[in-house]
């Protein structure tokens, strides 16, 4: 945080939570938040005086500014870090360097290319750097715009430009001439008279549509007019005779609900008892973890938990782990709440979050009650906040990983909750270890569900055992023969499939047979994966990528051989083992927009899609009614991860995408191809034994000091010389030593040594689980960061993981 002086002309003006623009360096400009005004001068500086304040309210409140205070200090980073992800992109301003002509200048002795800049700012008023490269035709024009500053003939001008710009639509009206009925019937005889009949139609199409009665401003959209036929010459006329007048329109970008508001459903018994028991959780604990299997009916509680803190004016905040998610609920909730449901992600424009923010900040009644969306939306200017939900609360979706701040949502959320005395419900059918343990140990309630919805049973898993596929030759390329065949007959019922595989692309490594050569990123230690549809061998980690090669690089053989299999690679072999059928992908690659979720789900839901291939994106809470066989292409990769939750996520991961099949009136059956089918998790995940795993995975980590029994803290030190950044890392760990003595692991290079040209090393910190660890964790930065600013290490980087996952 920086400190500026007010000039008396802005005292009145400057307030916390207001944007205001400061200068920072020569001629540069940047807007920041007010957070403290205050009387005490600087002791080592004097300081500048803002330039201007841009809000007449505050467009941050006190309760933001106190929860970026908070994550700033936990997850140790800056509180500018946390204002950058906070505030939507609309309510941020960015900085465009433009130049301007000196006053008084003299030409003589100017390059040819500098006489062109000259004269084009001359005719122009300023220009932008881009705006010289298309004069010029240069690539680098820094040279010739920096000779001219460094001369006195151009100086650069920071300028501020606010990137919201409200929605403006043309509206048209009745004019003075036309303004009352009296009026009105003299214009149409007039027009009669003259035999104007397209004016005549265009004046009744205007009283239709805007339903015009007598005092009561009617309104149109002037383009509704002109989709109706009304010629641009014909409005235009209407106009100047006074008929008419067009002003602009503030309008809002978020689509009103057109659904019809449905009453809240009943409870079923079940559902009902869930409801009672988390109510009475609340009497006592402000946090309830309710543990309900697939299908078993957790948004209609939801539902009927919003309707109740609504009702009591209260604010309701409903987390999910991922936009696709939100396409499905988003229509669900507002079935019950109209337009009091508001949504926030980042698959929404920055116009359209904006907006949101502005609405929740204006705090109206009956608008943005309800916000539904990603983890960015506890950002949010909340006043009246009664009611947390966190879907799916084991996902680690939550979870933010670069850039900082890394925070989790779910607990920033619990923060949250806590500072407007709100209660949280934390949501799953496979709890995260560490809310089930706060659960079992009596820091939350814990409410279970164990019967799905309609008493429909749980579906059966079946392994398919590659070995022995592989052994009887009848795998066809990642296909077993029995997954296949239920594939067949399940299409031939006339029922859908989802298949299930957490690789995109369509192969994730291309290998020389010859010498073993393997085509890999020139920027990270990783090799490129290949995508078929884009024809490009790409780097999932830095953006890099390449045309395909079509020979070794290394021996020039042409004996190159795909390994492994992606999302890409499924759905081509579907067209080929299963033609006619219709296949969509679901992934990074095919949902780039919001637009692109609605379709895929849409077409799903719809029946146009008979097959859905897809990532974690099709474990995450999706509900349709026509799936009655899921397969899951490798189980082996995610539980042979060297993580110390990867059997904790492969459970997860398997279990909820088993719980997408048979939804409604119908068993519904789960093929888990595997090269381990004696593996002890598959009985676990047979009887969905989500307890059996809890108590044999939660001994070990109280063995060895995991969490929930730990805190965990990830350092990440990177420098772009390899030698260097190992160096900073064990002079760092020898500090840390005498203080952490065991609960410090490492350095050691990560599972990817090297991205985007940097190479890493990794040091891990346990932490009890006391207040005083948290003076501890601070102390250990300090400490880092006085090593880093020795000479050696200036340009090596730091980055913090507090609770990472």
């Amino acid at each position: 945080m920086l400190t500026y002086r007010i000039p008396e002309n802005l005292v009145s003006q400057v307030s916390r939570g207001k944007r205001i623009v400061v200068p920072l360096g020569q001629n540069k400009l940047y807007t920041g938040i007010v957070r403290h005004v205050h009387q005490k001068s600087p002791m080592n500086y004097q300081p500048k005086f803002i330039d201007s304040v841009l809000d007449d309210f505050p467009v941050v409140i006190e309760s933001q500014l106190l929860m970026w205070e908070w994550i700033a200090s936990y997850y140790c980073c800056t509180i500018g870090e946390v204002m950058n992800a906070a505030l939507p992109a609309g309510l941020k301003l960015t900085g465009e360097t433009k130049f301007v002509i000196q006053d008084e200048f003299d030409e003589e002795g100017l390059s040819e290319r500098e006489l062109v800049i000259v004269h084009t700012i001359k005719s122009r008023g300023r220009i932008t750097v881009n705006d010289a490269i298309d004069v010029l035709k240069l690539k680098n024009v820094l040279p010739v715009m920096k000779g001219l500053v460094e001369k006195g003939i151009i100086r650069s001008e920071e300028e501020i430009r606010e990137k919201y710009k409200p929605k403006m639509v043309e509206m048209v009206t009745l004019g003075e001439a036309a303004n009352s009925e009296q009026k009105l019937q003299e214009i149409f005889s007039s027009l009669e008279k003259r035999k104007a009949e397209k004016q005549s139609d265009a004046l009744l199409l205007f009283l239709k549509l805007s339903d015009w009665d007598q005092g009561r401003r009617a309104e149109v959209e002037k383009s509704k007019l002109i989709k109706q036929q009304v010629q641009s010459s014909t409005f235009q006329a209407m106009v100047d005779k006074g008929i008419f007048s067009v002003y602009a329109k503030q309008i809002g970008r978020l689509s009103a609900s057109h659904i019809a508001q449905e009453a809240v459903k009943a409870l079923s018994s079940a559902q009902e008892k869930a409801r009672e028991e988390i109510s009475q959780h609340w009497e006592t604990k402000d946090i309830c973890l309710l543990h309900g299997v697939t299908s078993s009916g957790k948004t209609e509680i939801y539902v009927n938990l919003i309707q109740d803190a609504i009702s009591h004016g209260k604010q309701v905040l409903f987390l999910l782990p991922e936009i696709a998610l939100t396409t499905q609920i988003i229509h669900r909730i507002r079935r019950f709440f109209g337009k009091r449901v508001g949504v926030f992600h980042s698959g929404y424009s920055d116009n359209e979050r904006t907006e949101v923010w502005q609405k929740v900040l204006s705090d109206m009644p009956g608008e943005c009650d309800i916000i539904l969306g990603a983890r960015s939306a506890l950002f949010l200017p909340f006043t009246r906040l009664g009611l947390v939900i966190v879907d799916e609360e084991h996902e680690q979706s939550y979870k933010q990983h670069d850039p900082a701040p890394r925070y989790h949502a779910r607990d920033a959320a619990l923060w949250l909750a806590r500072k407007f005395s709100a209660k949280v419900l934390l949501g799953s059918a496979t709890p995260s270890f560490e809310s089930y343990w706060n659960a079992t140990s009596g820091r939350y309630g814990l409410v279970s569900l164990t019967e799905r919805y309609g008493n429909m049973e749980l579906p059966e898993i079946v392994l398919s055992d590659l070995r022995h596929e592989l052994k009887e030759k009848t795998m066809k390329n990642n296909f077993s023969s029995l997954l296949l065949g239920e594939m067949q007959g399940a299409i031939e019922r006339g029922e859908q499939v989802i298949l299930f595989q957490n690789r995109r692309g369509y192969s994730p490594l291309w290998k020389c047979e010859s010498c073993g050569w393997i085509p890999t990123c020139t920027r990270c230690d990783v090799s490129l994966t290949y995508h078929k549809r884009a024809l490009v061998l790409k780097c999932h980690y830095c953006g890099y990528s390449t045309p395909p090669v079509g020979a070794c690089q290394q021996c020039g053989s042409q004996d190159m051989k795909m390994l492994g299999f992606g999302t890409e690679k499924i759905e081509e072999d579907l067209e080929l083992f299963l033609p006619g059928v219709r296949v969509q992908r679901m992934d990074y690659d095919t949902t780039r927009t919001k637009s692109s979720y609605q379709r895929i789900i849409g077409d799903f839901e719809s029946g146009t899609t008979s097959i859905l291939v897809g990532t974690q994106m099709v474990t995450k809470g999706l509900d349709f009614d026509n799936v009655s066989l899921v397969g899951i292409m490798n189980a082996d990769k995610m539980m042979n991860y060297p993580d110390f939750r990867s059997l904790e996520r492969s459970f997860q991961i398997m279990m909820q995408v088993a719980g997408r099949a048979g939804r409604k009136n119908k068993r519904g059956k789960v093929i888990i191809q595997t090269y381990q089918p004696d593996h002890w998790i598959f009985g676990l995940i047979k009887h969905n034994d989500y307890l059996g795993l809890y108590e044999k995975e939660i001994a070990e980590r109280r063995h060895y000091a995991y969490p929930p029994f730990t805190r965990l803290m990830n350092l990440t030190f990177k420098h772009k010389d390899e030698d260097v950044v190992y160096k900073a890392a064990m002079a760092s760990a020898h500090e840390l030593k005498p203080l952490l003595q065991d609960h410090i692991l490492g350095p050691e290079p990560p599972y990817i040594p090297r991205i985007n040209n940097y190479y890493l090393q990794h040091i891990l910190v346990r932490l009890e689980k006391k207040l005083e660890s948290e003076d501890l964790k601070h102390q250990l930065v300090q400490m880092i960061r006085k090593i880093l600013t020795r000479d050696e290490f200036r340009q090596v980087k730091l980055s913090i993981d507090v609770d990472p996952v």
